[in-house]
């Protein structure tokens, strides 16, 4: 247990911050997953931005990395233009 009126606000903190993190990943995952099972290229090019800007918020914060970010946009944007 914390010996510290600090540690047991860092406890207190650190788990606020754990569930609010997993819940905004999770949400990505699930907008990520939903985008990749679009067919529809007018859908994907409406649905893009949103997904885009949920993984750069999820990079601002460093639940995830830049460069993961970065990978995922790109597939994404890949699989967009695949669409007929």
């Amino acid at each position: 247990m914390a010996n510290h009126k600090s540690a047991e606000k860092r406890i207190r903190q650190s788990e606020t911050r754990r569930l609010s993190n997993r819940y905004a990943s999770r949400t990505t995952r699930n907008a990520v997953r939903s985008f990749r099972e679009l067919t529809s290229k007018d859908e994907a090019h409406a649905k893009y931005p949103e997904v885009s800007s949920m993984l750069d918020k999820l990079a601002k914060k460093n639940v995830i990395h830049q460069k993961k970010a970065d990978n995922l946009k790109s597939k994404l944007a890949a699989h967009m233009n695949s669409l007929s």
